[in-house]
């Protein structure tokens, strides 16, 4: 599974930007994707995830701001991040879950940054 994402850049405080995360080769089996991401100095945390049911889980931090969808038949999740903050600023990565014979398999992708400043 390979995962290109897209959609980064440089925004102002209050500003909107669209991620992409499109997954090419062996996807048979992926249930669920998402994005995390990781500021200097923290951890990867999750930022939303959808599942192949389409309910997803989306950070406390962000639920009023960010929205996850996926367009099934682009194999590609998007992340549609509004009211951007200054602490949003980040590099996110995408990240897609594949089940084989029991066991999940994670795959990431490149990270694109983002920053929120004026």
């Amino acid at each position: 599974v390979q995962l290109q994402a897209s959609g980064g850049g440089l925004v102002q405080p209050g500003g909107s930007l669209r991620l992409s995360c499109a997954a090419s080769g062996s996807i048979l089996g992926i249930n669920a994707m998402g994005w995390y991401r990781q500021a200097p100095g923290n951890q990867r945390d999750l930022v939303a995830l959808i599942r192949s049911d389409g309910s997803t889980n989306t950070a406390a931090s962000v639920k009023d701001r960010f929205t996850i969808s996926r367009d099934n038949a682009k194999n590609t999740v998007y992340l549609q991040m509004n009211s951007l903050k200054p602490e949003d600023t980040a590099v996110y990565y995408c990240k897609a879950e594949q089940l084989y014979r029991g066991h999940q398999y994670d795959y990431w992708g490149q990270g694109t940054q983002v920053t929120v400043s004026s």
